[in-house]
């Protein structure tokens, strides 16, 4: 939730989206593209610029980049142009970055966010492709600075939106679900804090009720949803604190230090004319035929609102399950999978945002990794549907024994516990006379207002039980038995 409010100025934001894509080479050398390898690995003389060589173009980072202006809707350029963007800085080995400056491959777009007012719709400008940097290393007190160039040359899409974004809020829906779409289409794992998904925020303020943008800030490489959402709020206020002053604002990049959650300015920002772009002369312009653009439309998955309109339509879910469930695309396979073998849609739903999500929490897991069977969930489910077992029992024992034993059936398990068909409705008075016997002091306790205690009565049932009892009746008991008890 955006905390900047301002009676005088209205923010307006710009986000540049990086996204380095899941290719297996990089996109002009055919070095290898991995994350976390010795520095300086994987690098070659293509990677690092030396004379005579010639960079040659991925097709895969260029189909990728289509399969993401698909997505969004944009209109894929039939003809491109690479260029040279002329720059100096240490992890920049050729001295000048390869990207496409007058030709982007998409172009236009949108994508849908949820924010707490409703849905809105957020423009894309454009989509380029462009190469990566490498990457400063700054470690400790050590005066001297490292550089490793195994980063250079991995393939980027540039997603540049509109300035259209106006609050802090905005911004982080925004980029969330980038960050879903691109795992949707498997082109990028958007892990930030690896710096797989990035983005730089351009923030500026404009009394409102104007239409002219204010003088621009730029906030570099935020890997962080929580900390894109405290940039914007903590330069939103410096901003506006030095308006009302009267002070004038500098077009400059800035940083952000979230340790102390503010910006701080790093340089004057370059103008585009500092960057001397011109075409890149080792690379022929790039044509996409409408085959090709043909057999990429026939490859793209089901993108997120489309899972998520599915499972309103086809499995009758409400909208709240239906986004959780849609959340990533590995949850809405297995809950695909587990409704193969049963029709019971809304309580697989359940149990996903119930007690698998828990376990999943607890362990650190994805839902990628959760160790139990789909078709072994879908056995829980129609076991507590048809009444075989509760609900208490299937949550509390019967998933852990399922987790701890995966190769074995969930009837298996009950078979081995006994508990197929044991009633105890016959035996639940004594149960609860029991209970209470134990507690005397308790049920003075619950009388005098403690209406809580009837949580502990409850739970010595159900352990008399061994858990087979259903939770309703036991309450209903209870509740009676103590008020017979005052």
């Amino acid at each position: 939730m955006s905390t900047f409010q301002s009676s005088t100025y209205e923010p307006v934001i710009g986000l540049e989206i990086h996204a380095q894509l899941q290719t297996d080479s990089k996109i002009f050398a055919s070095d290898p593209v991995r994350f976390g390898q010795d520095a300086n690995t994987l690098i070659s003389p293509i990677t690092l610029g030396h004379p005579g060589t010639l960079p040659h173009l991925n097709k895969k980072a260029v189909e990728f980049a289509i399969k993401m202006g698909f997505a969004l809707g944009s209109e894929i350029a039939r003809w491109q142009n690479f260029d040279r963007k002329n720059y100096f800085y240490p992890d920049l080995p050729k001295g000048y970055q390869i990207t496409q400056d007058k030709t982007p491959i998409c172009i236009g777009g949108s994508i849908q966010v949820h924010l707490a007012e409703g849905l809105k719709v957020l423009p894309f400008h454009h989509i380029h492709l462009e190469e990566d940097a490498g990457k400063s290393l700054h470690e400790g007190d050590n005066p001297f600075s490292f550089i490793d160039y195994n980063r250079a040359g991995t393939p980027l899409i540039e997603m540049v939106t509109e300035p259209a974004i106006h609050s802090a809020e905005e911004a982080f829906a925004m980029v969330s679900e980038v960050r879903k779409l691109v795992r949707y289409l498997g082109i990028c794992d958007g892990n930030m804090e690896e710096g797989s998904l990035r983005a730089d925020v351009n923030i500026s303020l404009r009394p409102k009720g104007t239409f002219t943008l204010g003088t621009k800030v730029e906030i570099k490489n935020m890997n962080s949803l929580r900390n894109i959402q405290r940039a914007i709020e903590y330069e939103c206020r410096r901003q506006e604190e030095a308006l009302l002053k009267g002070e004038k604002l500098i077009q400059e990049t800035r940083t952000f230090d979230a340790h102390t959650g503010k910006t701080h300015s790093m340089r004057v920002k370059e103008t585009m004319n500092d960057y001397r772009y011109f075409p890149e002369p080792d690379l022929a312009p790039l044509e996409i035929s409408e085959k090709w653009l043909a057999e990429i439309r026939e490859m793209m998955p089901t993108l997120p609102w489309e899972q998520e309109n599915k499972f309103i339509e086809q499995y009758q879910l409400p909208a709240y399950d239906a986004h959780f469930l849609a959340e990533t695309r590995e949850m809405a396979l297995y809950f695909e999978s587990v409704t193969s073998h049963t029709e019971a849609y809304k309580a697989v739903a359940n149990w996903l945002m119930g007690p698998v999500k828990s376990h999943l929490n607890d362990k650190g897991l994805s839902i990628a990794d959760f160790e139990m069977d789909a078709k072994h969930l879908a056995e829980i489910v129609d076991l507590v549907e048809k009444g075989t077992i509760t609900h208490n029992l299937a949550v509390h024992q019967l998933f852990e024994l399922c987790l701890a034993t995966p190769a074995k059936k969930p009837s298996q398990i009950i078979d081995e516990q006994g508990w197929l068909n044991q009633d105890t409705k016959d035996e639940l008075p004594a149960f609860v006379e029991a209970a209470l016997a134990a507690y005397p002091d308790k049920i003075k306790e619950y009388h005098q207002g403690k209406k809580g205690l009837i949580a502990l009565f409850i739970g010595e049932v159900m352990k008399r039980s061994k858990g087979t009892a259903d939770p309703k009746r036991v309450n209903q008991l209870v509740s009676e038995a103590l008020q017979q008890h005052k």
